[in-house]
């Protein structure tokens, strides 16, 4: 069979005959011709079935994976724009902007794609977050579901400690139960009786909730950015999951001595333990599990506060106690 090359901006070894007809090949990961700044691009190789398929079928491989290439690129950067808000503090625009198109798996694997840095890093993964848990927030932000988001080790803070304001872009803050388990948890299938007999304790909890993005946000935007998760206070007193019931827990928000929110658990889908039965399902989509030891944000029953610098706010659960952070 006689052959001719074919001009391709991702390789030039890609063979035709005169009838176009190619031989098969494989595109995959790698570094063409050794190039050190070429990355990790695609290449061409052949296929060890060395079959015969058409020249349209074959571009149309290479067109569906530099297109897969493009958007992992673009998730990338999108990590970069985050960590670097984060770091510097300043917010960033909004990537829902800047990639018109994002659809909400992007912005689920840039916000993974941002905590597995932090965990290559040294930070540890304790758990995560459910956001958007009531049915006012979901219309408001024009989906049907909660999101979710990554809580890392180095977001635990000390009840009653002072933090820096500068730390934050635009920090808030949320009343929510913090739910310890005992047991794992991996969906398809998980409900609320799953979720109560898997939890060791229920715990009071504050969520630092921050924007490392300008308003306004779409939910694209608010799920690539982790959730808006920031920091976690817990403390008061902790409960078994039958001890108290769950719905009825109730919460008073203050900032300096005057009441800013209240609200009870049951503003959580209904059940605080059901913001962890969709976790446990959600995350069971893509092979993951809430492991023993992991703690989950159930969701928030009141709306957020805004801290400015100097507040100190105190969230009271009644029977549970109460807990506090001041920014400084």
């Amino acid at each position: 069979m006689s052959t001719e090359k074919q001009s391709n901006p991702m390789n030039k070894n890609i063979l035709t005959n005169r009838h176009d007809t190619v031989l098969l090949f494989e595109v995959t990961n790698g570094n063409p011709n050794g190039d050190p700044d070429a990355g990790n691009m695609p290449r061409i190789e052949p296929n060890s079935n060395r079959g015969l398929v058409s020249d349209v079928c074959l571009k149309r491989k290479i067109r569906n994976y530099v297109a897969e290439f493009g958007q992992q690129a673009d998730r990338k950067k999108a990590a970069d724009i985050l960590m670097n808000a984060e770091k510097t503090r300043q917010q960033a625009v909004q990537l829902s902007a800047t990639w018109p198109t994002i659809a909400i798996e992007d912005s689920y694997a840039i916000s993974t794609e941002v905590a597995k840095r932090k965990i290559a890093a040294g930070a540890r993964l304790i758990g995560h977050k459910v956001g958007l848990t009531s049915k006012a927030m979901q219309r408001s932000s024009q989906i049907d579901e909660p999101d979710y988001g990554h809580l890392l080790d180095d977001m635990m803070i000390a009840d009653g400690a002072k933090v820096a304001h500068a730390n934050y872009c635009r920090p808030r803050v949320e009343i929510e139960l913090a739910f310890v388990l005992g047991k794992p948890l991996k969906g398809p299938g998980v409900g609320l009786p799953d979720v109560l007999r898997a939890t060791e304790y229920v715990v009071p909890a504050i969520e630092i909730v921050d924007a490392r993005l300008q308003d306004p946000r779409k939910i694209f935007d608010t799920v690539a950015d982790n959730g808006a998760a920031a920091g976690i206070v817990i403390g008061g007193r902790p409960v078994g999951p039958l001890d108290v019931d769950l719905r009825w827990v109730g919460g008073i928000m203050y900032k300096n001595s005057e009441i800013e929110e209240t609200g009870v658990a049951a503003g959580v889908l209904g059940h605080p333990a059901l913001g962890v039965a969709w976790l446990a399902n959600k995350l069971g989509q893509h092979g993951v599990a809430l492991e023993p030891g992991h703690l989950v944000l159930a969701g928030s029953f009141t709306r957020v506060v805004f801290a400015g610098k100097g507040d100190t706010l105190h969230a009271d659960f009644g029977p549970l106690g109460g807990i506090a952070v001041q920014f400084v």
